[in-house]
């Protein structure tokens, strides 16, 4: 057997939980593969299907009440925490409330299935006022989604994925590099679209502290908040005198304005 076979093998149960613990807490380790070759070596009888399953949906769950404590204490501050890790920070949190704002905690049952999502569902459930056993039951039910289905499709493929880990084994280094330059070309690509987006956008940008300053010179200023209702709810504050209206809306609400009024919008 291969080197990296046989340490999968050895570490089986610790490596799986640690791994999904670790992914789901945030850091960027992938689990998927993991739980693939753990379902093959326990399709070729070397680990138990039932207790791999248990241990993932445990690691999962551990991680995942961590971020709904937070949630429910800090709210959605917490999210922008998180979507400072993304590479489109402006664009997370809208992408997720909007999702947990059409579906509710039902989101939770397939998040871990989205990238990105996966993540910041726990801690906007928490700040959705979700019990903590209704989420244990969503969050536990999607984690049994996931870990299952990537369990059974290693458990179900395991002579394919014996052979294709024995091919990486052997080819591993020069993979590696592969995969290595193209992650970090598209992080790279990533960045250079973001700064771009930026400055495009930085002369458009008001400091909170001149908008204030306006508002208190008696400056016509119009105010729009552009979150969801929902999420406007769940925060429990916007500015005050500012409209909530859905960005699909805001042809309709502002035929009307006034030439020459400020107009001003904020997301978060």
């Amino acid at each position: 057997m291969s080197g990296l076979w046989e340490f999968v093998l050895r570490h089986g149960y610790g490596l799986l939980f640690a791994v999904v613990l670790v992914e789901q807490l945030g850091v960027p380790v992938p689990a998927v593969p993991v739980l693939l070759i753990m379902g093959a070596l326990a399709g070729l009888g070397f680990y138990s299907i039932g207790v791999a399953l248990l241990l993932a949906v445990t690691a999962a769950l551990m991680a995942d009440v961590v971020w709904f404590q937070l949630g429910r204490r800090r709210g959605e501050s917490i999210l922008g925490l998180l979507c400072k890790l993304s590479l489109e920070p402006d664009s997370c949190v809208k992408q997720t409330t909007r999702a947990f704002d059409k579906w509710g905690p039902a989101t939770l049952l397939t998040a871990k299935f989205v990238p990105g999502l996966s993540t910041v569902a726990p801690p906007l459930a928490g700040s959705s006022n979700l019990s903590l056993m209704g989420f244990l039951a969503y969050d536990g039910a999607g984690s049994l989604l996931w870990a299952g289905s990537s369990l059974a499709a290693g458990y179900l493929l395991r002579r394919e994925v014996e052979k294709a880990f024995e091919r990486l084994s052997r080819y591993g280094g020069p993979v590696a590099v592969v995969m290595g330059l193209g992650v970090v070309a598209w992080i790279g690509w990533k960045m250079v679209q973001r700064r771009r987006a930026m400055r495009d956008l930085r002369v458009a940008r008001i400091h909170p502290s001149e908008l204030k300053s306006r508002m208190e010179a008696g400056e016509e200023t119009w105010i729009v908040d552009l979150r969801a209702p929902n999420a406007v709810r769940r925060a429990g504050a916007k500015i005050a005198g500012a409209a909530v209206v859905p960005d699909s809306e805001l042809d309709v609400h502002l035929r009307d304005l006034p030439s020459g009024a400020h107009l001003v919008f904020y997301c978060s």
